[in-house]
C-alpha cells in the first residue's frame, strides 16, 4: 500500500520544479513534500497549482490569521470589560470623610445647585456601590438608567435616606450634586446576609458599604 507524499513526519525541505510545458497558458510548478517515506509510483498523480492563486491564497491567508490575533490582543475579557465599565463610575475625585453621630460617612465631591430632595418623594440617582476594600456589587451605570427610589420613608437602608435626605447634621444633597457615603453595619444591612437567591448572598452580613451618589433630579411623575 503506497504512502501520500504529504504524510507529515520529518519533512524535508520543500523543493519546487517549475516547468513550461506547451499545453498550458501560465506558469505553473508542483509541491511536494517529501520524507524517509518512500515516494509514490510515477504514475501516482501529483497535486500541482497555478502559481498566481497559490500566491493569492497565502497572503490571504496571512492576512486573516493577522487580523484574527490583532482582534484577540486589542479585545478585552469580559471581566475586564466589566471592570472597566465600573471604573468610568467609580473615578471620581477623593474627598475628606466627615461623620455624623450615627457612624455615617460623608463627603460632597459636586455640591449640587438644585433643590432639596424632597421627603417621602420619588428621587432619580445614579450610584455606585462597592464593599470596603473597593469590589463593585451594583450599579445604575450598569443598567444605563438612574434608580428611581423614595426618600426618607424606610423604603432604602437608613444610610442612603440620611445620606441624600439629610439630618443628625449631614446636609440635604441638592440636585445635580455628587456625594460619597460610607454606611457601616447598623445603617446597612446589619448582621444578616442580603441579597440572597438560591442560597447565595450578594451582601455578607455585618458589611460595610461605600456609595457613590448622583442626585440626578426629582422624578417628574411625582404628584403636585
Amino acid at each position: 500500500m503506497a504512502t501520500s507524499a504529504l504524510a507529515i513526519a520529518t519533512a524535508k525541505p520543500l523543493t519546487h520544479r517549475f516547468s513550461n510545458s506547451k499545453h498550458t497558458s501560465s506558469p505553473s510548478f508542483s509541491c511536494s513534500c517529501s520524507s524517509s517515506t518512500p515516494l509514490p509510483p510515477p504514475n501516482e498523480p501529483k497535486l500541482s497549482f497555478n502559481s498566481k492563486p497559490v500566491a493569492k491564497q497565502c497572503v490571504f491567508n496571512v492576512g486573516v490569521g493577522l487580523l484574527a490575533a490583532s482582534l484577540l490582543a486589542c479585545s478585552p475579557l469580559e471581566a475586564d470589560a466589566t471592570r472597566i465599565e465600573y471604573f468610568a463610575t467609580v473615578g471620581e475625585p477623593q474627598c475628606e470623610l466627615n461623620y455624623a453621630k450615627s457612624g455615617l460617612g460623608y463627603c460632597d465631591v459636586i455640591v449640587g445647585s438644585g433643590v432639596e430632595a424632597p421627603r417621602g418623594e420619588l428621587v432619580n440617582i445614579h450610584y455606585t456601590a462597592r464593599f470596603a476594600d473597593g469590589i463593585v456589587f451594583d450599579s445604575s451605570y450598569k443598567r444605563a438608567r438612574p434608580l428611581t427610589m423614595r426618600i426618607g420613608l424606610g423604603k432604602v437602608i437608613k444610610g442612603l435616606d440620611q445620606g441624600i435626605l439629610g439630618g443628625e447634621g449631614v446636609p440635604p444633597m441638592l440636585v445635580g450634586g455628587k456625594r460619597r457615603l460610607q454606611i457601616p453595619p447598623n445603617l446597612a444591612y446589619g448582621p444578616e446576609p442580603a441579597g440572597c437567591f438560591s442560597g447565595d448572598c450578594n451582601i455578607p452580613a455585618n458589611a460595610t458599604l461605600l456609595y457613590d451618589i448622583n442626585f440626578v433630579g426629582i422624578y417628574s411623575g411625582n404628584a403636585k
